[in-house]
């Protein structure tokens, strides 16, 4: 099935209820030096700077590793969206020479909703702003499947319960 007709709005939403409340799930998503216990992979290895993040508009970069073929590289992210407790998004990029960073057209995306049994947290993985030159770079959209953003949020509840 072509890639349009699978997504045909360019994104995907997994949704978790943790037994946590907000803040605690909000703390650790805040913490670049905690997001590579949020993902199912050894895809995000370390901060590079370990301070948390506190605005919109804030650089926060990671050291990460693909596969054996492409290796390590880092990625800057610009923070997009940070409402403490409720929304964290940010846009992933390469920064250039001058430390601006050019977004790749993606976004990751947390919503948390507190509810009786705990925090609802909603995952968006968003590429509708991803280039055409982008997407065949990288092979084609999305790069991740419904599965991965299970297995991220089932990481997040285990790092967040683990920690209580």
């Amino acid at each position: 099935m072509p890639e349009a007709a699978k997504y045909p709005n360019e994104h995907i939403i997994r949704t978790r209820t943790i037994e946590a409340p907000a803040h605690s799930i909000f703390a650790v998503l805040r913490d670049p030096t905690r997001h590579r216990d949020t993902e199912p992979t050894d895809w995000v290895r370390d901060a590079v700077d370990p301070k948390p993040i506190t605005a919109t508009g804030q650089i926060f970069s990671m050291n990460m590793h693909f596969d054996e073929e492409n290796g390590d590289y880092r990625i800057d992210n610009t923070v997009t969206t940070f409402e403490p407790d409720h929304a964290i998004a940010w846009d992933p990029g390469q920064a250039d020479e001058n430390g601006q960073v050019d977004p790749g057209g993606w976004r990751w995306r947390y919503d948390l909703e507190e509810t009786d049994t705990g925090t609802k947290v909603s995952l968006t993985y968003d590429w509708s702003r991803t280039t055409r030159k982008i997407r065949d770079e990288f092979g084609g959209f999305p790069v991740v499947s419904p599965d991965y953003l299970d297995r991220s949020l089932q990481a997040l509840e285990d790092t967040v319960t683990s920690s209580k």
